[in-house]
Parts: structure tokens; C-alpha cells; sequence
């Protein structure tokens, strides 16, 4: 457990740091959601994927895109982070991040993992694929129950043992949301996990967003959110890879305590992602609000857009709302993310003052 102090010194040095970033912005992940079609109906989706086709653009695109990023912003420090949709189910998927790859950048993926074959998993490393983050949320028939994919689960833990046995990735990590339904389930997924060579178990709570708003049953409980922060604090006091995401700010006890770094919203300051349509927004998980998108790659240029757009971002959330402008831990929360903040209402659907502490 780290020193108090030390906490408090190195949340300030976070917050003055990311408020430098109002200004001087730093691109570090960069979001390309290939696609909008998915071969599995999640309840949770934020961006309510499924069996839908958009207009997606042609890979000619985003050859051009990355032509340009690479120009104005280069390739070092910099992620492409891979989704959709399944991403692998864009037929131009290999065209696209090969090329990506002969121009330097880094890349991982977010998948499913049903359709890696072995074969696919060694094409994955050849185009240049550093990490990827497949998800289980469940025993088998949880998972497959909320997913809403019969076999969803036997094909994804094939898919990664495909991933493990051809090797040669920075991280195979496997991501896991965790809901009221499936948290009774830790113990059993951490047994299984720890069993199989990933590097990492990622461990998130449901959000109250996009699919998820309609089963409210599924969303966590203050006793879930609770039993499941400590579960994770519990299991990296004993050395192992488990952390929770970078979804909101937890206070003082927990803070550094989940993960490997303090809370902050990445929202437009490390952050920007671009839709299967092509429009610029910040995280591919807030909701998707006209007078949030940022412009369109079809017609502006990204840099562009990075560095002149985005103001509804570089800024605190906590500014739109009394309850968390008053609040003693507005310094270091801000308000909290982005992607769980109620846009009619101007206040964030979860707030963890009034779970953890």
C-alpha cells in the first residue's frame, strides 16, 4: 500500500499535468472503429453494435488518413487501438493494418476473439499486431448469455490459446466486465486465467451506458462495486496481473491501489478516435452527440481538427455541475469520465464518493 502523502503529491502532479494538456494536448491513442457490424449482441454495447451495415469507408481512406497522421503527428508515442464492431469482420481488415504497420505505427486490438484461427493469429503477427485485449465475461454460460452468442465462449478461448500458441505479442490481455449477474464468478475466471499464459487480467464494472440502460438488473450494486474493488486490490497485493480500468476516480484508499497509474479522463487530451464513418470524436465510448463530434476525416484534416477542436474536453466536467464543484475531491476527479456523464442532466450517472468512502 503506498504511503498517503505519496499519493497526494503524485494525484496534484497528475492534475497540474493535465490541465497543461488543456493547452498542449499529447495524441497517444488513437481509436479506429473499422466497423459497426458484430457477430455478437452484447447487453452491455456502448455503441449498440450488431447485424447493422454503415457506410463504411472505403480502406483507400484510411491509407490516406494514416498518410497524413504520420506527416503532421508522426508515429512515436503513439497506439492505434483497433475496434468496432468485431473488427475482423472488415474484409479490408489485413490490407488496412499492414499497411499501417509499413508506416511505423503501433497497433492492438480489441476483439472478441471467435473468429481467430490459428491461421488467423499468425496473420495477426505479421501485420504488426502488439497487444490485444479479448473479452470473457463469464463462465460459459454467462458469458454466452450476455453476449447473446451460443459457443460464444468455447470459440473466444480458443481464439486465445490460437493467440498464445503463435506467440510473439507484447500483451494478450483478457478483458472482463464484470455485472450483478457474472461477480460472483471471480474466483472461478481467476483459476481458469491463471492456468493460461496471458499477461493480464483486466477487470471493469458495467457501465450505465449505451445497451446496458435498458437491463438495469445487470448494472453493479454499491456491495458489488465495493466486494469488486477490494477483489482487485486483494489479488495485485498478491503479485498477480489483475487491474481495473481507467473508468473513474476512486479516491484516496484506492487510488494507485486498482492500477498502475492514478485516475484521469483521457477524453481528448491522450485520446481521439475515429467512427466507421469517419467522424473525429474524442472516446468511442461516450455517447454519440452531434455537437460532440469534432469533424469528419472525409472532408477535415485530423491534425487539424486535434489541435484546434476538442474544447469540450480540455476542460473539467465538475464545471457543468454544483454537486461536483462543491465537492472536496473535485482537484483530483474533475468530475469523473466522460463516458458515464448524463448529458441531459449535467451530472455523472456513477460517482464513487458515495460507494467507497
Amino acid at each position: 500500500m503506498i504511503d498517503v502523502n505519496l499519493k497526494l503529491e503524485g494525484m496534484d502532479t497528475l492534475a497540474d499535468y493535465r490541465r497543461s494538456l488543456f493547452e498542449k494536448p499529447r495524441l497517444r491513442y488513437l481509436f479506429l472503429e473499422l466497423t459497426s457490424r458484430c457477430n455478437e449482441r452484447c447487453l452491455h454495447c456502448g455503441s449498440s453494435c450488431g447485424d447493422i451495415v454503415l457506410d463504411e469507408m472505403p480502406a483507400e481512406t484510411y491509407y490516406r488518413f494514416l498518410d497524413e497522421v504520420k506527416a503532421d503527428l508522426g508515429t512515436d508515442d503513439k497506439m492505434l487501438c483497433i475496434t468496432g464492431g468485431e473488427p475482423l469482420l472488415r474484409r479490408e481488415f489485413f490490407d488496412i493494418m499492414g499497411y499501417a504497420h509499413k508506416l511505423g505505427f503501433a497497433w492492438g486490438m480489441t476483439t472478441n476473439a471467435t473468429l481467430i484461427t490459428r491461421e488467423t493469429a499468425q496473420r495477426l503477427r505479421d501485420a504488426g499486431m502488439a497487444t490485444v485485449s479479448v473479452s470473457i465475461d463469464g463462465l460459459e454460460p454467462t458469458h454466452d448469455a450476455f453476449r447473446r452468442t451460443p459457443g460464444g465462449y468455447k470459440l473466444a478461448m480458443r481464439g486465445i490459446e490460437n493467440l498464445l500458441a503463435v506467440g510473439g505479442f507484447k500483451t494478450v490481455q483478457v478483458t472482463t466486465v464484470v455485472t450483478h449477474q457474472n461477480i460472483g464468478e471471480l474466483d472461478e475466471l481467476f483459476a481458469i486465467f491463471d492456468k493460461m499464459d496471458i499477461d493480464s487480467w483486466r477487470i471493469l464494472g458495467i457501465e450505465p451506458m449505451g445497451r446496458a440502460l435498458k437491463y438495469p438488473e445487470l448494472l453493479l450494486t454499491p456491495d458489488d462495486h465495493r466486494h469488486l474493488i477490494n477483489y482487485i486490490r486483494d489479488k495485485r497485493m498478491a503479485g498477480e496481473p489483475v487491474c481495473y480500468g481507467c473508468s473513474h476516480y476512486l479516491g484516496l484508499e484506492y487510488e494507485h491501489e486498482v492500477r498502475d497509474w492514478y485516475y484521469f479522463c483521457l477524453a481528448g487530451l491522450y485520446t481521439a478516435s475515429i467512427t466507421a464513418n469517419g467522424d473525429i470524436i474524442a472516446c468511442l465510448d461516450i455517447e454519440r452527440r452531434p455537437e460532440l463530434v469534432q469533424g469528419n476525416i472525409l472532408r477535415d484534416r485530423f491534425s487539424e481538427v486535434w489541435q484546434n477542436g476538442f474544447k469540450a474536453f480540455r476542460r473539467d466536467l465538475s464545471d457543468d455541475c454544483e454537486k461536483c464543484r462543491n465537492c472536496a475531491e473535485v482537484a483530483h476527479c474533475h468530475g469523473d469520465s466522460f463516458h458515464s456523464w448524463d448529458f441531459e442532466k449535467n451530472e455523472p450517472r456513477l460517482c464513487f464518493k458515495d460507494i467507497l468512502w
